[in-house]
């Protein structure tokens, strides 16, 4: 039949829009309950009214993922194109949405060949991964090898964060009520990473400066970044941006670095008012494998 289709969801942020026409990519939406109203995300929802909704409201708010039978219809439906998708989806550490696909492949046992792929991460790395998937797809790699190049870039993908509000660690059981409270008293500001799929509390700072100093210390930890991210909490670069831009710029001369407002799944995370960097880490060179 045709060729491999990509299949991710709505927690994937796409640097250029363009990318999931261009290559097909198939998005299928979680559901955000914020304000006792539930949105389905990028359709019911953008990211300035989840954004204007969260600062007036200032509570939790849940990711739901698309139950396996939603997951079944949007399987059949690529069926009919293709007997093969590679499915690539947000942390199981984060969601239950890997679970849900899964479960949703065994309609279709015998009939399409689906691979659902557990992304350990969300956002900008989820999308980089998709991206990569459609790129493969586009240019008639199997699904075997697609799978190879997916799961080989899950462990290039890192992340950090840095937050102004405790609230929402304690909203997604990260922090307890009693640590929110000490940490406000102390006026620490925690830093966050993704690893093995799950988002923890690394660190803390006291003041804006030294969380660019960390973040800094994060970047350049790596040998070679094949692409950087930053992500923050309004659509415009605010004052703590332009200064973790002008640090990265003298350690990274020859590097552009995207700023992008992230999306309404990471902030139901991280809350309204946080920063971070996503870094997808570049293979080694052969002359570093000889």
């Amino acid at each position: 039949m045709g060729r491999v289709r990509i299949v991710t969801d709505s927690s994937a942020q796409f640097l250029d829009p363009g990318v999931i026409d261009r290559y097909q990519i198939e998005i299928i939406p979680l559901t955000l309950r914020m304000s006792a109203q539930s949105y389905r995300d990028g359709i019911d929802i953008n990211t300035e009214t989840f954004f204007r909704t969260l600062a007036r409201d200032r509570g939790p708010v849940q990711i739901v993922p698309p139950s396996p039978s939603t997951f079944a219809e949007l399987y059949a439906r690529l069926n009919r194109q293709t007997d093969q998708i590679v499915s690539i989806h947000l942390s199981r550490g984060l969601s239950d949405l890997w679970s849900n696909a899964k479960q949703a492949t065994r309609t279709l046992l015998g009939r399409c060949e689906i691979e659902v792929i557990d992304s350990m991460t969300t956002s900008v790395g989820l999308a980089m991964l998709a991206e990569e998937a459609a790129r493969a797809a586009a240019n008639g790699a199997s699904l075997d090898e697609i799978v190879h190049t997916v799961r080989g870039m899950v462990s290039r993908i890192y992340s950090v964060f840095y937050l102004e509000s405790l609230e929402y660690l304690r909203y997604n059981a990260l922090l307890t009520e009693a640590q929110v409270i000490l940490g406000s008293m102390l006026d620490v500001k925690p830093l966050l990473t993704i690893e093995d799929g799950e988002l923890i509390p690394i660190e803390k700072v006291r003041t804006p400066a030294q969380a660019i100093d960390r973040l800094v210390e994060f970047v350049i930890e790596f040998s070679d970044v094949e692409r950087l991210v930053i992500v923050q909490h309004t659509p415009h670069p605010t004052e703590q941006t332009r200064l973790l831009l002008e640090r990265l710029a003298l350690e990274f001369p020859r590097h552009e670095f995207p700023v992008v407002q992230y999306n309404p799944s990471l902030g139901a995370l991280i809350g309204p008012e946080a920063m971070g960097i996503i870094v997808c880490e570049a293979l080694p060179s052969r002359e570093e494998d000889t």
